[in-house]
This record gives structure tokens, sequence and C-alpha cells, in this order.
């Protein structure tokens, strides 16, 4: 009993005192401006074999001059610390304390804290901790403080001036400074080392990416480090992407660590003069994410393709979504796009989302197309829709709907007399690399992700309150829908062509337009069994050898229920590789090649990325095609499960959403579900009607049943399979 009063009392005094604790704080700063600054920072550290290598498009800058204000009315007196990076002013209801304090006193009452900040070298930012007056995304900023002195003499602001709230990445110490963030690192040795030459090669064991740290470093002369994503690429001290060279005089042993994280596998490192070094280690370097998101079936194959899959995903899941972790360690649209559908069915990492699709954007005025490549422009479109479907976050679609609106217009004013897309100077048609791959005229490909661009534009103003956009685009983009099919389709091939030249359709056609259309649902279902037979399904058209495109053509595939088929893909696609010892997957892979020619892109013995992120698709498909699971609402609230085993005996996983993991067991008798959120839809194709308990089964259709599942209920369904 006396045990239980002290219970009590406990529970009584922290109801009590927790209003005094303060609330949590973070840096805060014009939103989308730390994330162009440190895009820059990280696309800018690329070198090869020693020599910097920067970005080939305009890169934005933050903004230099930004104002910060909240109005809170606080019902005593709060002492309120400040932490700013760059020179600053403090004003309280507009009058301003002399100095750079630290800390000030805010009366009780109702008060606009105001702090106007500069800093050109880094990113205007600021910490504000009170008791209740923290510093958040619920502040107001603008760069453009328009203050007017009105005719009694008082400071007024009637000049328009545009506030939008706060950004921020949740970095919640004071102590360190935003241009101060790194991602965290932990040591790791080799995995085993041999002599080579007046140095030794060490083996990491497989696909890494951190610093490299030698120890007992000593003497005159120079170290000599060779990185190489395989052995033949180390060993290549001519021809290896990248190196660093360490000039040194030390009498005594001395340790060292590189100043630019690298990827590699194995590390190669010579001596000349006198030096010596005793061994190699490496600070690995990886960005905290947590692994939401599970996938494990009957075969052994297939789950070390997804475990492959996702180590893929994560080391190239940094600051942002990158490329590749060799080369380019840039944020290209294309290849981030597939990176959000991996990261909701993996890590459902938000944050990095919003981050990579701000740095992407940059600044007004649209100058060209994001990375210079039409193609990717659209993909940043459909990346902020998509966003959106899986989280349920309006507010961003809200705050980014004005840099949508200026791309879109700058795009509209690129068309042709009739009215479609080609290029243009400064622009470059991407699609994929591929060997004899037409990108002249009027490209069916391009037109397509025009016109899906146009209808995420009419949802994203609907959403941003813009009901005269959102009719326009909904318009724009219904026109141009129909002018593709009238001018690209072809009816004898069954296919839309690649391309019009002259205002004539060429013979071409290829998987590219056509397999979009499937699972964009732009065809009939006539036309969908035409494409998949004399397309997807044909021999004849040019195959696709990058996992990039892959992805889609595989997507395609398993959206007409071809998840049989598909799984063979995978293993003989992504299992090839790891049949020649990949430990992550590769930028490109065709079966067709021997050996080292595996290694050569680009015209280079080495210039192709072992570890790139579009390699990783097996993630998104096993996710939403065989467990099943995809929103049909925003952020879970409804969603559908439709299990598809593809030949597997059985399987089971997870599925990550911004309120818990759905998980999912599918054999052929029994399928179990749980889910912690929304109401979901298990769509079953049984021989006999499926019995669960505490659960009504409807026939939608002859031998497919719906089962309603409820958050925070188990299921068993026993079924025909």
């Amino acid at each position: 009993m006396k045990n239980l009063k002290k219970i009590i009392l406990l529970v009584i005094f922290t109801c009590l005192v927790a209003p005094a604790f303060a609330q949590k704080a973070s840096w805060i700063w014009y939103p989308g401006d730390f994330d162009i600054y440190m895009s820059n920072v990280m696309q800018n550290r690329r070198t090869e074999r020693g020599s910097f290598f920067p970005v080939f498009w305009k890169m934005d800058s933050h903004y230099v001059l930004v104002d910060f204000h909240k109005e809170f009315n606080l019902t005593q007196a709060e002492e309120v610390k400040l932490f700013v990076e760059g020179t600053y002013n403090v004003k309280i209801d507009g009058q301003a304390i002399a100095g750079f304090p630290k800390s000030i006193q805010i009366p009780a009452g109702k008060h606009k804290l105001s702090l106007k900040v500069y800093n050109q070298a880094h990113v205007p930012a600021i910490f504000v901790q009170g008791k209740t007056v923290v510093s958040d995304e619920s502040w107001l900023t603008t760069f453009e403080d328009k203050e007017w002195i009105d005719a009694s003499g008082k400071t007024s602001d009637k000049s328009g001036t545009t506030f939008v709230s706060a950004g921020s990445w949740n970095l919640t110490d004071p102590t360190k400074l935003p241009s101060q963030f790194k991602l965290p690192v932990v040591a790791q040795s080799a995995f085993k080392t041999e002599k080579v030459n007046r140095g030794a090669l060490s083996d990491f064991g497989k696909e890494t990416f951190g610093f490299i740290k030698v120890h007992g470093l000593k003497g005159k002369g120079r170290l000599s480090i060779y990185y190489g994503e395989s052995k033949e690429e180390a060993l290549s001290t001519d021809k290896c992407e990248t190196l660093d060279y360490l000039d040194i005089d030390l009498a005594q042993k001395k340790d060292s660590i590189m100043p630019l994280s690298k990827a590699f596998r194995y590390v190669n490192y010579q001596a000349d003069g006198n030096v010596s070094a005793d061994s190699v280690s490496m600070l690995y370097e990886y960005a905290p994410v947590i692994e939401h998101g599970s996938f494990k079936s009957s075969d052994t194959e297939l789950n070390k393709i997804y475990d492959v899959a996702k180590y893929t995903f994560h080391l190239n899941t940094r600051e942002f979504f990158i490329d590749g972790i060799k080369r380019d360690r840039w944020v290209w649209s294309g290849d981030a796009y597939q990176s959000y559908l991996m990261n909701y069915y993996s890590f459902f990492d938000a944050p990095t989302v919003k981050r990579t699709l701000l740095a992407q954007r940059g600044k007004d005025p649209v100058t060209a197309h994001i990375n210079t490549i039409m193609d990717y422009s659209f993909y940043w479109f459909l990346g902020i829709y998509d966003y959106y479907k899986f989280t349920g976050d309006q507010k961003f679609v809200q705050d980014i709907y004005p840099r949508m609106q200026s791309l879109m217009t700058y795009i509209g004013g690129r068309k042709n007399k009739n009215g479609l897309l080609e290029w243009m100077p400064g622009d470059w048609i991407f699609i994929d690399w591929a060997d004899k791959l037409s990108k002249d005229g009027e490209v069916s490909f391009e037109q397509l992700l025009y016109a899906r661009s146009l209808e995420t534009m009419a949802l994203c103003a609907k959403l941003a309150n813009d009901t005269e956009g959102s009719a326009k685009y909904d318009k724009q983009a219904k026109e141009l829908k129909d002018k593709i099919f009238k001018l690209y389709w072809n009816q004898n091939k069954s296919a839309l062509v690649h391309s019009r030249v002259d205002d004539k359709q060429t013979e071409n056609v290829t998987r590219y337009a056509n397999m979009f259309g499937i699972f964009f649902d732009y065809f009939t279902p006539e036309q969908k069994l035409a494409v998949k037979k004399n397309v997807l399904l044909n021999d004849q058209i040019a195959k696709i050898t990058t996992p990039y495109m892959r992805f889609y053509e595989l997507e395609a595939l398993c959206a007409m229920g071809e998840q049989s088929y598909v799984l063979k893909e995978m293993k003989n696609y992504w299992g090839g590789m790891l049949k020649l010892g990949a430990t992550s997957f590769w930028e490109e892979y065709n079966p067709d090649k021997k050996g080292a020619e595996h290694l050569a892109m680009y015209g280079r013995p080495f210039g192709k990325s072992l570890c790139h992120a579009w390699g990783a698709s097996p993630i998104y498909l096993l996710g939403k095609y065989y467990l099943g699971v995809q929103p049909t609402s925003p952020g879970y609230e409804n969603y559908t499960i439709e299990p598809n085993l593809g030949g597997l005996a059985w399987m089971e996983g997870k599925v990550p959403t911004a309120h818990g993991d759905i998980s999912v067991f599918c054999s052929r008798k029994e399928i179990k579900v749980s889910s912690p959120t929304g109401i979901g839809k298990l769509k079953i194709k049984s021989k006999t009607k499926p019995v669960v308990k505490d659960a009504g089964v409807k026939e939608v259709s002859k031998g497919i049943y719906e089962v309603t599942i409820e958050k925070g209920k188990d299921y068993s369904v026993r079924y025909s399979g």
C-alpha cells in the first residue's frame, strides 16, 4: 500500500510539473535553403583520380538575409536562450535589443519575437529555446522583409511580403551549428589483407563507404591509396576511378584519416621513398535510417536478392538519395524518383524524400530542366504526389506548389508548333542508357511523362486550394493524352511508336512509353494485352539492360498479373549479378558480357558503378506486387493488400506506414494480416469462399473475395489458392 501511494504521488507530481518542462526546439531556416546548401556541399565532394569533378548544371545558393518571427501568448514571463548561425538582431514587438543577446526575457502576455539573420557563407539559421517559446516549423520566415514607415512614423508591413513556414531537419542540439552537420561513422576493420609490392591490398568483405584510416604512418615521401569496387580496379593504379595521395614527413608513427569519404571494397596502398604504414581500417559512414520494411520467402535466392537490394539502397541513402556511391554521388532526379518508391517499402524515411525534392528543384527563376534532363523534370513532379499519397503530408505539397508552378510554366514555354516537346538547345533527353536509342523528333516517352506531370499538377493544385489551376492543368492533361494516342498509337503494331519525325510516325517501337502506359493506366484493357504480347514479351523489341528501366518494365508486367514471370526475371537478372560475386547491385548488367567487361562503362575499364540505387528495385516490386500492399487514399487512410505468391510456396514481410508497419504472411492455403493504421481491403483469389474469424468475406466477382481489415486486429484467412 505504501508503494502504491508513492506511485500515485509520483504520477500527480509528474502531471503538475510537466507543463514547466521545456518543449523540444530545433534549428530552423528558410525552407529549402539548408537542403540546397547541403546538396551543394555533398555533390561537390566528387573526385576522379584526385581531380575535383563538379556537377554540370546550375547550382543555386541560400538566401543570405532571412527574417524569422512568431507570436506567443505567455501566461508568465519567460527566459529564452538564442543560438544563431550568422550576424543577427533581435526584436520584441518591433523593438530592437542592443547587441547580440544570447538570452532574452519575454514578458507575460502576447508578444512577437523576431530575429533577422545575415550569413553569406552558411545558411542563416536560429535555435530558440525557452519553456514554451521554441523554434520549430511553425515559425514564419521571409527573405524579403519590406518594412515601411507609415504616416504616424511607426513601422508596419503593408508591402505584401510573403511569409512561409520555416524549414528544419530536426537538428535538436543547439551547440552544433547546422553547417557542421555530418553523417555518423563507426570504425570497421578490413576482412583480410595481403602484401602487394611496397604496400598491401585490404579487402573489406563487401561494397562499403567511408573514410580510410591509415595506421602507423611514418617516413618521408608519398603514400598512394587506390580504391576499387573490384579487386581489379584497386590493383589498377593507372585506371582506378578514385585515389588519394598523402605526402608526409613523419619521424614518429602517426595515424591519418582521409578527408573525403569513398566507395570501395578493396583498398590498395603503396609507399614511395622510405614511407611505411602498418595497416588501414575505415570509418564507415551511414545514414541513421530504421529498417521498417522486410521480406522473406520460401526461395533462398530471392531472399538474398532482397537483402542485397536493401543494402544497396541503404548505401545510396545519405544526406539525400543519390545515384551511386562511387560516381556520381549526385542527386539525379530519375534515380531519386525510384529511390522514393523503394524507400516507402523499406525505411519510410519521409524527411529524406522532402529534402531531396527541395534540393533538386532549387530556386526561381527556372532556366533549365532539373539536371538539364527533360524526363527528370517530369519525375520530380511525380515524386511530389507520390510523397503525399504515401504520407498524407498535405502541408509539404502546399509549400512546394509555387515551385511546381514555375517549373511547369518553363516547360509549357518550350512546346513546339504541335503542342509537343522535343529536344531544344540546353536539353538532354535521357530515357535510358541504351545503344542506338534515338532521341530525335517528338519522342512518345517524353509526351507520356508530360501528360502524367500535368495530371499531377491538377491534383496538387487542388491540395493547394488553386481551383483555377487545377482545372487548367486537368484540361491540358486530357488534351495531351488524346493527342498521344492520335499521333503515336499504331494499330498495325498494337503499340505506341517511339517517336515522330517531320510530323510522321517512325517505324520504331521501344518498350519505354508502352510499359509506362500500362501502370499509368492509359491503355484500354485490350491495348494492355496487345502491348504485353507485342512489346513486353516480344524478344524482337530491343531489350533493356539497365536496372533503371528494368524497374519499370517489371512493374508493368506485375501490374498485369505476371508475377510468376517477373519472379523468374528477378532471379535471372539480379541473381545473375549475385552469381558473379556482387555484394551490391550495379548500374548496368548485361549477361552477355564476360569477366572484366562487367566492370567497364563510358569507355573506361572501371567506369561502371557497382553500387547504384536504381539496382535496388526488388524492394519495391516485392512490397507492392507480391506482399501486395499499397495506399488507395493518402497516408494509408485506406489501402489494399493483394498478395501474389508468383510461384512461391510462402512469403512474409512488413510494409511501413507513417503509423506503423503492416504485416503480411501468405502461403498457398493461409493469409495472415495485421495493421496499425487505416482501413484495408484484403483481396484474395480463391477457388472456394475463404474462411476468417470475426470478419466478413465479400465476393466481388467470380473467384475474387474481399475482407475488410481494421487497425489493431489480427486476421488469419484460410483459402484455396
